[in-house]
């Protein structure tokens, strides 16, 4: 199965800058922070962390060139990063994981903190396996590899704004090789019917509902019921919490098979 999920960059306040670009945007639906909706008549705006200029002058440079994204801010450290936020809107944040001396798992919990409502991708060059299930607990959207095309960041980014995730198979296929085999005498196994497994394969290919009643031949209530089943039975709340539930507990059975349905 091809798991496809996608879970950045930054600098100091002196050497911040803003690239504009013209266009109308095209890609809308994440949550602002007053719950509003990004604005249609506004492109989607950027902050990019990466403690590498080199690294963030060519990113901005690429993202300069897409009419979505009206502005794209860049900086090297969590605190700019915070202060940048707290000033202006930002509806996606690209983070790198290792600022230097910092790691990008305190901006998360910083953003958080702040109420941010934005979404926020993991741009990295790897990350420790623990990490990668940590990230994602705690909120971001995806995990993208440096080592990616960059015309796949330009997609990562309209997945992710648009309410999906997205995770870089080679990101998680160490966790799915060597999860957790110690806690498989104890872990928790829920009975799930073909069309819960299904959906979870599905969830773990980052498709939204609506792909995944496509994909599955179901109606989008149906999708949504047994989403909420799913939740009912293994106790997660969200879609993130339940991609790590599989990941770390259950790659060897709910991940191991063709995504279709026996039952309806």
């Amino acid at each position: 199965m091809n798991i496809f999920w996608m879970i950045g960059f930054t600098h100091d306040a002196e050497d911040s800058h803003v690239f504009q670009t013209k266009g109308q945007a095209r890609w809308f639906s994440t949550l602002r922070k007053s719950s509003d909706s990004v604005d249609m008549n506004q492109g989607i705006r950027i902050l990019l962390i990466d403690d590498h200029a080199l690294f963030r002058e060519g990113v901005g440079r690429l993202l300069q060139a897409e009419p979505d994204f009206i502005a794209v801010r860049s900086c090297g450290h969590i605190r700019e990063a915070l202060r940048l936020l707290e000033g202006e809107v930002i509806d996606v944040v690209l983070l790198d994981y290792d600022l230097d001396g910092e790691y990008g798992t305190l901006f998360l919990d910083e953003a958080k903190a702040k109420g941010f409502k934005g979404h926020i991708l993991m741009v990295t060059a790897g990350m420790p396996n623990a990490t990668v299930l940590k990230v994602l607990e705690q909120g971001a959207s995806g995990i993208f590899l440096k080592q990616a095309p960059p015309a796949e960041l330009v997609e990562a980014i309209h997945k992710i704004i648009s309410g999906q995730i997205w995770l870089d198979s080679r990101a998680i296929k160490p966790l799915i090789d060597g999860v957790n085999r110690r806690a498989e005498e104890t872990r928790i196994r829920p009975s799930l019917s073909a069309r819960e497994l299904a959906v979870v394969r599905a969830v773990c290919e980052g498709l939204s509902n609506k792909q995944i009643a496509v994909e599955l031949q179901l109606s989008e209530s149906g999708v949504k019921g047994a989403l909420q089943q799913l939740f009912a039975k293994t106790g997660v709340r969200t879609r993130s919490q339940l991609v790590r539930l599989a990941l770390e507990q259950h790659s060897d059975d709910w991940l191991d098979g063709e995504t279709g349905v026996t039952d309806h």
